[in-house]
């Protein structure tokens, strides 16, 4: 009887620890796992997981990502090219499908995902955080932008962003990350003539 107590006590504790193991450690899944460890190679520009060129066009070129996110149909390294200077961005092709409700679940259930997911850049580690906007069938393009704190200078250009759109007949969810070359009310670059 004593042993039976013993070992039931002890379960009890193991319980206990575990459970509350989980609750101050959150544990990543695959998809975020990935995403934290893409998001690792922003300060390069994705450069060093650019794979292949896929296709080619006047001002950029797409190259198959060596890195994947789980249940990904496609990851791809964008480089940009405008006034000389190089800009790579990446992207996740997460689902295409014509019914709008199964792209609405994989939506916020990407957009779980990613709220308030620990990345660490360059040796800064921050939570991203973006509001949840409900995506709407008859606005053909929605999106989430899930940013670094303010306190994080280094990274106050560092976007992932969350789109749901209308690609032709069908719905397209995708995951980016790139760098907001500038805010909507910031000027640019002045050049003397």
């Amino acid at each position: 009887m004593l042993q039976a107590r013993t070992t039931t006590l002890f379960l009890s504790l193991c319980f206990s620890f575990f459970s509350l193991y989980a609750q101050v450690f959150p544990v990543k899944n695959a998809f975020q796992t990935g995403l934290a460890n893409i998001a690792g190679h922003y300060p390069n520009q994705f450069k060093e997981i650019a794979g292949e060129v896929m296709k080619e066009n006047p001002q950029s070129i797409d190259y198959r990502s060596l890195l994947t996110l789980k249940d990904a149909e496609e990851c791809i390294v964008t480089k940009f090219s405008a006034k000389g200077k190089e800009v790579y961005s990446w992207q996740a092709i997460m689902l295409t499908t014509d019914d709008f409700e199964e792209a609405l679940k994989k939506f916020k259930s990407l957009y779980n995902s990613i709220q308030h997911l620990a990345v660490n850049i360059n040796g800064t580690s921050t939570k991203l955080g973006g509001e949840y906007i409900k995506p709407v069938e008859e606005k053909k393009f929605n999106s989430i932008i899930f940013t670094a704190p303010d306190k994080h200078e280094n990274l106050k250009k560092f976007r992932v962003e969350l789109t749901l759109q209308s690609e032709f007949m069908d719905w397209v969810v995708k995951v980016l990350i790139y760098e907001k070359e500038r805010e909507d009310d910031e000027r640019g670059e002045i050049i003397d003539q």
